[in-house]
């Protein structure tokens, strides 16, 4: 099995998308058998500060520009490989059709916390807006593990009672006792294990995929690495890891 992994992409509007497209061409050449988002696609700023009724109030049009800014970068994304699959149905070929999972991430459930806060927003936002599902992807929500050729993917690993991110790729091997990817770390980070089998067990932070700066950022957090994954030869959790860099994308496609 081979895995594709996308971590978080953050898009808003007015940031740059080009680069979801040079993995959608990356993913055409790999032929990935499961492609995982691991959320955070959706930034919105919209509901960053958003706490309920009498505090700030509910901008309609904000939040649909958000909504449309993701979408739009989603699509860029699936063109070239909804391009190639057109492709060889075409030409009577062998057909691919990825697995696609979407783990929602903390920026995605900021829709479900505005709403809780404020019932008044209830059938007005939700998740459904996103249209995950419409573009073909299973939707897992926010914190739900799925284990996947036995690597388990969730946006992010708790630990404590308090359910903080885990904070380190050693301490979500410790954690979990099995391999692991997770996002909302903004750097990359690999730990590796064996079980008592001999067995290889993997940590991995997986970084981060956009191209801007974030202003909450100051200029030496602004430069973590950034890129997608492959995960080759997946068998009951192990697998080789093989980090794609953003650059190496824009040499190759960004002509």
């Amino acid at each position: 099995m081979k895995h594709l992994i996308i971590p978080d992409t953050q898009v808003k509007a007015d940031t740059p998308i080009e680069h979801l497209g040079w993995a959608g061409q990356y993913a055409v050449k790999m032929r990935p058998d499961v492609i995982v988002h691991i959320g955070d696609h959706w930034d919105m700023p919209s509901l960053n500060s958003y706490s309920g009724a009498g505090t700030k109030s509910f901008e309609g049009n904000r939040y649909i520009k958000d909504i449309e800014s993701g979408i739009l970068g989603m699509k860029e994304f699936l063109k070239p490989i909804r391009d190639e699959q057109a492709r060889l149905r075409k030409n009577k070929e062998k057909q691919w059709k990825p697995r696609m999972v979407f783990t929602l991430g903390n920026h995605e459930n900021r829709i479900a916390r505005a709403v809780e806060s404020d019932p008044k927003l209830d059938g007005l936002i939700g998740f459904k807006d996103l249209k995950l599902e419409e573009m073909g992807w299973e939707v897992v929500p926010f914190l739900m593990p799925i284990k996947i050729s036995g690597v388990v993917y969730a946006h992010y690993f708790t630990s404590g009672v308090m359910g903080r991110p885990v904070s380190s790729s050693r301490a979500l091997i410790n954690k979990q006792l099995q391999s692991c990817v997770m996002g909302h770390v903004q750097d990359r980070e690999v730990h590796f294990a064996k079980r008592a089998d001999g067995t290889r067990v993997t940590g991995l932070f997986a970084g981060i995929f956009y191209q801007h700066n974030e202003e909450y950022l100051n200029p030496q957090t602004n430069l973590s690495w950034r890129g997608i994954w492959v995960l080759n030869e997946v068998d009951d959790g192990a697998f080789d890891e093989m980090p794609v860099s953003l650059n190496y994308l824009r040499k190759k496609y960004g002509q």
